[in-house]
Parts: C-alpha cells; sequence; structure tokens
C-alpha cells in the first residue's frame, strides 16, 4: 500500500453498528500551501431519535479546507453509517461530525450542514462552522454563519 496511514482501504469492509468516530482515518495533504474546499455530500444519512428510536434520513454536507491532514473517504463512509444505531437530535449529530472531523485533521476552516427529511412536516437543517482561531479563517467562519439563509440551503447552496 502506498499510504501507511491509511489501514481500511483494500481490505474487508466491516460495519459498525454504534457510533464510532475511532474508525476515521486522514492521510498527509500534499497542497497544504494552498486554501482549497473539499466537498463531501452523503445522501444516505441516518440515526435515531433518541426520544422514540425512529429512523432520521438526511443528506449530511461536508465542506472544508484541509491543512495537513485530510480524511480518507472510506473511513468517513464507515464513521458516518456508524450513526445508524445512534440516538442523536439533528442539531446534535452535525456537531458530533465536525467535532470528530476537528479533532482528525485540525483543518484550517471546516462546515457541516445535514438536510434531514421532513418528520411531522417539518425539516431541520442544521447548519455549524469552525474556523481557526485568531486566523482569516476564525473570520471567515463568522461571515458565513452569519449569512447562511435556509433558502440557500433549500436550493442545494
Amino acid at each position: 500500500m502506498e499510504n501507511k496511514e491509511l489501514t481500511l482501504l483494500g481490505t474487508a469492509t466491516t460495519y459498525r453498528q454504534d457510533y464510532a468516530p475511532e474508525v476515521l482515518e486522514a492521510f498527509t495533504n500534499k497542497h497544504p500551501e494552498r486554501d482549497y474546499w473539499v466537498h463531501f455530500e452523503c445522501p444516505e444519512f441516518t440515526s435515531l431519535c433518541p426520544i422514540t428510536g425512529q429512523p432520521d434520513f438526511a443528506t449530511i454536507w461536508i465542506d472544508y479546507l484541509p491543512d495537513v491532514k485530510m480524511v480518507e473517504s472510506k473511513s468517513l463512509k464507515l464513521y458516518l453509517f456508524s450513526f445508524r444505531g445512534h440516538g442523536a437530535f439533528h442539531e446534535d449529530c452535525v456537531n458530533l461530525i465536525m467535532n470528530d472531523l476537528i479533532r482528525l485533521m485540525k483543518p484550517k476552516y471546516i462546515e457541516v450542514t445535514g438536510l434531514f427529511t421532513p418528520r411531522g412536516g417539518i425539516s431541520i437543517y442544521p447548519y455549524c462552522n469552525y474556523g481557526r482561531p485568531g486566523t482569516k479563517y476564525e473570520a471567515l467562519a463568522e461571515q458565513r454563519l452569519f449569512n447562511i439563509q435556509a433558502g440557500n440551503l433549500r436550493a442545494g447552496r
């Protein structure tokens, strides 16, 4: 294997049935000197309502500006799959995802959006973001947070 940082690629896939942030893996960014966006769209996210145990379905958008480390996509898929048996409110899901990815990669900037399907006639689209404190990315986070509009989310940005 070319990259010794990664253990999941090229091996049999084991799907965890419990919340498993430890499955996340990172690899070294070959272009840390450049700011660029990485976008993941995960249209098959599921979690459980922590009160009723009923399934919730969403598309999760993850956007980030990498620094030294980047998340490996198969590990991200397995991580997101691990929410299927996890009871958490929509807002908690997006914050957990963001926090786990910050711990893994220490990105310059990251945002996570959940486009949850309606339940009881109400759609919920939680959004959270983070910019590295004391940098231009902190200002970017503030700007994007205060300029985000639900209409932009429904329209796919």
